[in-house]
């Protein structure tokens, strides 16, 4: 058999599974693409988490497309981080173009132009679904972690709550915690002391600082009701197909503390809510996380650590994470040796330290007798991509150099009235868009300050009014006793030692005449 046979056999015989499998594309050898040498991922596997990384331009973004557009043909939901804000025209059907079926014929697939289901969420005051959690709902070791706080601090938070919830106070919103943590050293420093002793007015004084710092990200947007429900990720359209629910986060890539704060929530509640279902024929959720590069620079140690050990536990829980990079070493090291599927697509060697990250790189890769790695990594084209995921037994397909196939749905942003259009047709919009603000945690308290104030002027007053009543009382006493002890001035005069003597002389004198 000639190299091109026997290479074309390796990828028949490592791309063929038992189970259901997505075609990405058909591998290429020596610079040329071998028609129907498909390579494929299976289902199976897919919630081993991957990585689709290369230079600016070379087609990451399409791949994600690809998968997305993919899985949701299968049934299976998607949810895209979408940072650049490029990925709204999967709810449009692709115009089509010559170079696409040119591409197409090269892979040896039809292509065919079609639209996704797409559900538009959005974190700040973007159109969309507004995504929202509780204070509540985190906790006090998810919040502390947020909030970036010692281990004093933490403390405090856990007390905050435990209040809270001893006395059935609703923790939803950011000015609920700030009320919370004032109250605990001002007005209900005393009942806070009694039960959970002392609490530091240094400590409440720097946890309200990080709160501040979170709000100034535009956090309170986040944090109040109706809070999300992480199974509205999970439906599929009345066809079948699994919905493609596209967060847009244009707005917020220089606000790394909310961004932190809606993944710590949304990985620790995906976790915590979804049944355990081990090694499964296809999963139930695949995140997407465009530009990570961006989020892993800017993202706190809670972040990083929550996300290195939600990879190693969710798949459990039928979830794939799937980060889009410039570059593999962008990803943590803990984080990139739990990845399964890697589409790795152009690097540019521009510098030595390019040369190093790229030597770096191809040693992530299963070694192959077809491919120079390292060459193969700088000499890819647009839309071009190595390619390597797990079999069904776990183990690296074997590694191709692979003609990516191309988006079903069209490359490009959905317009204003599009857009409008796709929300007015939303259940979930009417769902969680609605703003609520009821009776909490701040209200409660308020109003609980607003009657420990009355009852206090009310005692203030009747005191005074007792005290004026004794001073009244006193004063008349003390009148009185001095009328009593004052003599009449004319029976002081009749019964003075002076004029009895006068009136006995007279008297003596009229007797003796």
């Amino acid at each position: 058999m000639s190299r091109t046979n026997d290479f074309v056999q390796a990828i028949t015989d490592g791309n063929t599974f038992k189970g259901d499998s997505i075609t990405v594309g058909s591998a290429i050898l020596d610079g040329e693409t071998i028609t129907n040498a498909y390579v494929k991922v299976p289902l199976k596997t897919m919630n081993r988490h991957g990585l689709i990384a290369g230079a600016t331009g070379t087609g990451k973004t399409k791949s994600l497309q690809v998968l997305a557009e993919n899985l949701s043909d299968k049934g299976i939901p998607v949810l895209l981080m979408d940072i650049k804000g490029d990925l709204s025209g999967l709810a449009q059907p692709s115009p089509g173009h010559p170079k696409i079926d040119e591409r197409h014929e090269k892979i040896g697939l039809p292509f065919e132009s079609k639209k996704f289901p797409v559900e538009v969420l959005t974190l700040s005051e973007q159109d969309g679904v507004r995504l929202r959690a509780t204070v509540s709902e985190f906790g006090p070791v998810l919040l502390s972690r947020i909030l970036d706080l010692s281990e004093t601090q933490s403390g405090v938070v856990a007390v905050i709550f435990q209040y809270c919830d001893n006395n059935k106070l609703p923790l939803l919103d950011l000015k609920d915690f700030k009320k919370i943590l004032q109250y605990a050293t001002q007005e209900g420093k005393k009942e806070f002391t009694e039960a959970y002793g002392r609490i530091s007015t240094a400590s409440t004084g720097a946890i309200l600082r990080k709160v501040v710092e979170l709000e100034q990200q535009g956090a309170d947007l986040f944090f109040g009701e109706t809070s999300f429900d992480v199974d509205d990720l999970l439906r599929v359209d009345n066809d079948g197909r699994g919905y493609i629910n596209i967060i847009r986060l244009t707005d917020i890539q220089d606000r790394p503390k909310l961004f932190s704060t809606f993944m710590l929530s949304l990985l620790a509640e995906i976790y915590s809510t979804f049944p355990e279902q081990g090694d499964s024929d296809r999963p139930e959720l695949i995140m997407f996380i465009d530009e990570a590069h961006l989020i892993f620079n800017e993202a706190s140690k809670a972040l990083l650590n929550q996300i290195e050990s939600i990879v190693k536990l969710i798949r459990s829980k039928g979830v794939g994470l799937y980060f889009v990079t410039q570059n593999p070493t962008d990803v943590p090291e803990a984080v990139l040796g739990q990845l399964g599927l890697k589409v790795q697509h152009a690097l540019r060697a521009f510098t030595a330290k390019d040369r190093k990250a790229i030597k770096l790189t191809a040693q992530n890769y299963p070694d192959s007798e077809y491919y120079d790695t390292t060459e193969v990594l700088t000499s890819l084209g647009i839309g071009e991509a190595l390619v390597s995921a797990l079999d069904e037994k776990g183990r690296p397909t074997p590694l191709a150099a692979t003609m990516m196939r191309a988006p079903m749905s069209r490359m490009d942003i959905l317009t204003d009235s599009e857009l409008s259009n796709l929300l007015s047709e939303s259940k979930l919009v009417k769902k969680y868009n609605e703003e609520i603000d009821r009776e909490s945690a701040y209200e409660i308290l308020n109003e609980k300050i607003e009657q420990a104030e009355a009852e206090e002027a009310k005692e203030k007053a009747r005191k005074e009014k007792e005290a004026l009543k004794k001073a009244e009382s006193k004063k008349r006493t003390s009148s009185t006793r001095r009328k009593s002890t004052r003599m009449n001035p004319v029976v002081k005069v009749l019964t003075s030692a002076t004029f009895i003597r006068s009136v006995f002389g007279i008297l003596t004198k009229v007797l003796k005449k």
